[in-house]
């Protein structure tokens, strides 16, 4: 797990450049979040009977809103700029949400399943990185994750593992969210 953390960078600034990248790439992550739990629910609110996974959903993307408040937040008291790829990241996770969802309900939630365990690993590594330097910070991102790992055992409970072509379908959005959290950290 160590080897995963980045090693300080050397010279003035360093410190806040890293801040920075941590600071821009969970606010995209939450951004992200965010529209894919709505385009997914905009599929099942136009389908009779899927009360429940809609439910589900809009609790979710009620939680992962408050996270990107305070991800807003933020940024702007530290002055970091989100971003760049936020136009790509939202057409990715508007087609991510939107296409598993038509796909069914298993393949939703096998999406919420790949990325948070994407991004609890994320968080994890953060924590470890910055809980000496950001102790309040690093608070934050433990509830994140908790809040994470509770969306993701909540998709395997309702059947992530059973959508058609999983291994496929998770292993795609995974290497798909590591992309863009390294894109994010640095555009």
């Amino acid at each position: 797990m160590s080897d995963r953390i980045p090693l300080p960078r050397p010279g003035q600034g360093a410190d806040k450049a890293r801040m920075d990248e941590i600071l821009r790439v969970d606010h995209a992550g939450e951004y992200a979040a965010v529209l894919i739990y709505r385009a997914q629910r905009a599929v099942f609110e136009a389908r009779k009977g899927r009360e429940a996974i809609t439910h589900d959903l809009a609790e979710m993307q009620d939680q992962e809103a408050v996270h990107l408040a305070r991800f807003e937040r933020l940024l702007n008291e530290r002055k970091v700029r989100p971003t760049a790829m936020t136009p790509v990241w939202r057409l990715a996770a508007s087609a991510l949400g939107a296409g598993t969802a038509l796909i069914g309900e298993k393949a939703a939630h096998a999406c919420t399943e790949a990325v948070e365990s994407v991004i609890e690993q994320h968080y994890a590594d953060q924590i470890a990185e910055i809980g000496d330097r950001d102790p309040a910070l690093a608070a934050e991102l433990k509830q994140f994750r908790d809040e994470e790992l509770a969306h993701h055992d909540h998709a395997i409970e309702h059947g992530s593992r059973e959508a058609p072509a999983y291994r496929l379908l998770s292993g795609v959005i995974k290497a798909g969210c590591r992309v863009a959290i390294k894109v994010s950290e640095k555009v």
